[in-house]
């Protein structure tokens, strides 16, 4: 099919999935945080709610996985006690059992608070600003993991990556600058998800060897943590809203609906997310999702109705050009400085593996 080999088919496959699950998460949530038809003004309680449904679907996945693996077992032991033909692992087998040890959870928590600062501020980030400003406003992520990477990794910053970090700070200012609607409480919120979405980088690689170094186990304790963080929040600073939608929203399918869906591709941005950088590379991950923040601000502007102007269009791609252009350099210092295998170890926390995350 159009010339491409299965090979080449998996990876188109693969970059699809990436980019059709981010930007509709993206384009979900939006609705969900803004539209007041279809959802409540009460953006805690909603993030709230995704993280009820990951931590389900993490137990879930993790009894899926349990049964498959003792199924692998059966298999591969014969009853004669020869040895079978060893089978290929099913993608359920990945997923631990989902099993919350107070403990472990005690543990966790720091980087829990984190969490639920990045993707608190994420969501409010997205109820504030346009979709198409929404990438400019949270574009400061790698400014901040060069410095936090600086400050508390002791990581040294070559001339190069200044100035590809300019370049993402002088777009980020263009943009703010050309947004028609813009949203000062918005931006801060940006700012401030940028921030924790560092920190979780660095938190998570910190806290991992307390859950044996397993991401979806980490994720489930996270998530579980987050649940219990997010409850006295919301009996704050939302009851009213939430008492006001229990005759309407709460009685809605396509409220629940749109809930439950925002959930599951909260949990489905992680897989996929893997499963390019596995079929590709951490470096085509990055290009991919440059260009799909570019594609997914341009979409905004049809979809939402979002108004363009020169100004905001410019600092959107200085934005994800600075983004794309850190991203070469930090393969290329990488790659001159080390071997492929020390390199992966000592790269920024920009360049390591997606843990744990549902903010793109």
């Amino acid at each position: 099919m159009f010339g491409l080999d299965k090979h080449q088919m998996y990876i188109a496959s693969v970059v699809a999935t990436y980019w059709f699950v981010s930007i509709n998460m993206v384009y979900l949530n939006k609705v969900l945080m803004s539209n007041k038809d279809i959802s409540i003004p009460a953006p805690l309680f909603v993030t709230w709610f995704q993280c009820v449904v990951t931590a389900i679907i993490c137990w879930v996945a993790g009894k899926t996985g349990e049964r498959f693996r003792q199924s692998a077992y059966q298999q591969v032991h014969q009853e004669d006690g020869g040895i079978a033909e060893e089978a290929k692992p099913s993608f359920w087998a990945q997923f631990p059992v989902a099993e919350y040890k107070i403990g472990v959870g005690r543990r966790v928590f720091p980087l829990s608070f984190v969490f639920v600062g990045m993707i608190t501020f994420n969501n409010l980030c997205l109820k504030w600003v346009e979709v198409s400003f929404y990438n400019v406003a949270r574009s400061l992520t790698i400014v901040f993991n060069v410095f936090l990477s600086n400050a508390l990794l002791g990581s040294s910053t070559s001339s190069k990556t200044m100035l590809c970090l300019g370049l993402v700070i002088l777009g980020f200012f263009m943009g703010s600058q050309g947004e028609s609607n813009f949203s000062i409480y918005g931006t801060v919120a940006g700012i401030f998800s940028s921030l924790f979405v560092s920190l979780n980088s660095i938190y998570t690689k910190k806290i991992l060897p307390a859950v044996d170094n397993d991401h979806w186990r980490l994720t489930f304790y996270n998530n579980i943590n987050a649940c219990i963080l997010f409850l006295p929040m919301i009996l704050v600073f939302e009851h009213q809203a939430l008492a006001a939608a229990v005759n309407q929203q709460f009685l809605s399918g396509i409220f629940w609906s749109a809930m439950s869906v925002a959930g599951f591709f909260g949990f489905s941005i992680g897989i996929v997310t893997v499963l390019q950088i596995k079929a590709t590379s951490p470096l085509t991950h990055n290009i991919s999702g440059t260009a799909k923040a570019a594609v997914q601000s341009m979409m905004a502007f049809y979809i939402w109705g979002n108004e363009a102007t020169l100004m905001g269009v410019l600092g959107i791609f200085t934005v994800l050009g600075g983004s794309l252009l850190y991203t070469f350099v930090k393969m290329s210092e990488s790659k001159a400085n080390s071997t492929p295998r020390v390199a992966e170890q000592k790269t920024d926390v920009e360049m390591q593996k997606p843990n744990n995350k549902r903010v793109v």
